[in-house]
């Protein structure tokens, strides 16, 4: 016969399977990995704009590691390794977002990982040419990267996280406008290195 006690400790029970402790490790690193992988890269555009090629390089690349540690999660914890099941909850997103249904948004993410990838390499592998890539190259690159960043951080999340997406994006424009006005007053500081 069980007690009063233990009846109603069973009854409220709070106890956790293992699936649904990995479900929880998983959704945290999920969007854990996001923030600060979007930290490091607000981090190394910061650190280009005021001339720190070598704290850039470093936070680039760590977010480049963080990123694709956020890419693993995803697809190990949400999509179970499923293309299909990715495209499906990007159109789902999109639609409940722009009411569009579109999974289109996978591809962009998809090139996003390359884009940086290939850019972190190339900033290793190469750094005399990374340095002496045509300007608009730069601008195509980080362009598409902030477009998505900000689509990240801002248009599909809400919250502390929305904030902290729309504050890094004007702190960062602030910060190239600034370098922008030294370089063209005819300032004696040269342009910041990538």
């Amino acid at each position: 016969m069980m007690s009063f006690w233990s009846e109603r400790a069973s009854r409220y029970s709070t106890k956790m399977t293992f699936g649904a402790i990995w479900g929880h490790l998983g959704n945290g690193s999920i969007l854990w990995t996001a923030r600060f992988a979007f930290l490091f890269y607000a981090g190394a555009l910061a650190a280009w704009l005021t001339g720190r090629a070598g704290a850039a390089r470093s936070a680039w690349t760590l977010g480049l590691l963080i990123y694709l540690s956020h890419v693993t999660a995803a697809f190990q914890f949400h999509h179970h390794w499923s293309h299909a099941a990715a495209y499906e909850e990007t159109a789902r997103r999109t639609a409940e977002l722009l009411s569009v249904r579109s999974g289109a948004g996978l591809y962009f993410n998809y090139a996003f990982t390359a884009v940086w990838t290939f850019d972190v390499i190339w900033l290793w592998t190469s750094a005399e040419t990374y340095r002496a890539q045509p300007h608009w190259i730069a601008v195509a690159i980080h362009s598409f990267m902030a477009f998505l960043f900000f689509n990240a951080t801002v248009v599909f999340v809400s919250g502390w996280v929305r904030w902290l997406g729309l504050t890094a994006a004007l702190a960062l424009c602030l910060l190239a406008w600034h370098s922008r006005a030294h370089l063209t007053s005819g300032d004696s500081r040269k342009r910041p290195e990538m």
